[in-house]
């Protein structure tokens, strides 16, 4: 399966890995490292992210998922053949 990053999860990337940098350069680009390979892994079981609700009591498409690797959630979409990582955040983010 195929996949690509939206703008957004682009700019998740880069921001967690310059956070990161301020005080350790070497584990901000060990965990940028691990957040693709483990994104890589994703793309041969793309099933295994929890769907993700909308609002209480509703569900989102199956399609659209959430995966924790780490510290970290990964929100994609699997749209045809293809993965498209839609966000990227540290499990301690404030995301509302």
């Amino acid at each position: 399966m195929k996949h690509a990053f939206s703008a957004e999860a682009l700019g998740d990337l880069q921001r967690l890995h310059d956070f990161i940098a301020q005080e350790n350069p070497a584990a901000a680009s060990h965990a940028a490292r691990e957040l693709l390979e483990g994104i890589g892994g994703l793309r041969r079981f793309p099933r295994m992210g929890k769907r993700v609700a909308i609002a209480p009591g509703q569900q989102a498409p199956d399609e659209i998922r959430d995966w924790f690797t780490g510290n970290y959630i990964v929100r994609y979409l699997i749209l045809d053949k293809r993965l498209i990582i839609l966000r990227i955040w540290h499990g301690k983010e404030d995301r509302g």
